[in-house]
């Protein structure tokens, strides 16, 4: 069987996270997890070209405990001869102003700070400390919030942004913590890991164990595995959806029919991802796709096809939105030709079209009204009705 780093050194040429001459920084928070891959990789450095570095930002969370995992974390790369990033935030402060709980506020942080390290060209890849726990516990507590096929894939071994690496995924905390062991080296406990009042913490805690204990020992490797083979498919999927949204999806400019003075009502919402005050001129392009087509294919294809330009357009389009938008294009034409999107967006059915339509922008915040003659027909342009 072979050791830890030897498995860890597959892993890494693997799934190519690193290449010669690269010039890594490593997150290290000071718990088990960053320790372990620090360590780890000091042992393969030299087999693998690479530069270390060591980072570290200071979220501020937990006073003085805060402060000695920076002092930990600073004697650690001063002891290896190692550069040292560090910087300091205020996390709560962040997520306050921006509406984010806490562990989202903190990675928002994190990665920012990652990014301007790499723009600044003081290195080439970012190293997190994710394991195969942190992926069965993500995919766990997406599965119980909700998700597609997309959400399945979990954690991600490199993310473009930043070019940030993942290595550990393929290796349990369980190990790490024996190799910790094994090399005398010791590492930070946070305190907020024992809270319940976090989600992860409690499926981690109390519901990974119980399904391992009462269902299925390997329920942690399965999910792991799960978001390897989700992986797989949406990568596949991702590379069809960039052919259709060149061919069978064709993108025209938005014509303004709307008069000077008005805005759609929906565009009021601050939080529409469709508002154009939100988005270029180019994610605000109509779309228009071929309703014989979209209908001839199977169910999964046609999902993705209107996802598909929902995100292209910058779309909010939920599971049931999705939905809606099927069923309307299987209708036959008549009355009832439009269906109204988040954000202000529409469908239109024409013939053998389905034309997504963007909200109008070049109008101003103004109030209506018009009066309804019972019986008759009213035109209300603002609203594309």
């Amino acid at each position: 069987m072979p050791s830890l780093p030897e498995k860890l050194l597959a892993d890494i040429r693997k799934h190519e996270l690193l290449t010669p001459g690269d010039r890594v920084g490593v997150a290290v928070s000071g718990g088990a997890d960053s320790i372990a891959l620090l360590r780890l990789l000091l042992e393969l450095r030299e087999q693998m070209g690479v530069v270390l570095s060591v980072i570290h930002l200071n979220h501020n969370l937990r006073g003085r405990e805060s402060d000695q995992d920076q002092e930990f974390v600073s004697a650690l790369a001063d002891k290896h001869k190692l550069t040292f990033h560090s910087a300091s935030a205020d996390v709560a402060k962040h997520a306050a102003e921006h509406h984010l709980s806490l562990e989202a506020a903190a990675r928002e942080l994190r990665y920012a700070y990652f990014e301007r390290l790499i723009n600044e060209a003081l290195l080439d890849k970012v190293a997190t400390g994710h394991t195969l726990d942190d992926q069965a516990e993500t995919v766990l507590m997406r599965l119980i919030r909700g998700t597609g096929m997309r959400g399945l894939r979990g954690i991600q071994p490199r993310i473009e942004v930043g070019e940030v690496i993942r290595p550990l995924l393929w290796t349990r905390r369980k190990d790490l913590l024996c190799y910790l062991q094994s090399i005398g080296q010791s590492w930070r406990e946070d305190s907020t890991n024992e809270q319940s009042k976090f989600t992860r913490n409690r499926v981690r805690q109390l519901l990974l164990p119980l399904l391992e204990r009462e269902f299925n020992p390997s329920v942690t490797e399965n999910l792991a595995e799960l978001a390897e083979i989700a992986r797989a498919e949406e990568d596949y999927w991702e590379s069809e959806v960039e052919v259709w949204m060149g061919t069978v999806v064709q993108w025209t400019p938005p014509t303004s029919s709307m008069p000077s003075g008005f805005i759609p009502l929906s565009e009021l919402s601050a939080e529409s991802s469709g508002n154009p005050e939100e988005n270029s001129e180019e994610e605000r392009m109509n779309a228009v796709v071929d309703r014989n087509w979209l209908l001839a294919e199977p169910l999964a294809l046609q999902r993705r096809a209107i996802k598909a330009i929902g995100e292209q357009a910058s779309i909010t389009l939920e599971y049931k939105h999705v939905e809606e938008v099927l069923q309307f294009a299987a209708q036959e034409n008549g009355s009832g030709n439009q269906l109204m999107l988040p954000g202000g967006w529409t469908v239109v059915r024409e013939g053998g079209s389905l034309e997504f339509k963007a909200p109008q922008s070049d109008v101003s915040l103004e109030d209506y009204e018009y009066l309804l003659t019972v019986p008759g027909e009213v035109k209300i342009p603002q609203m594309n009705l």
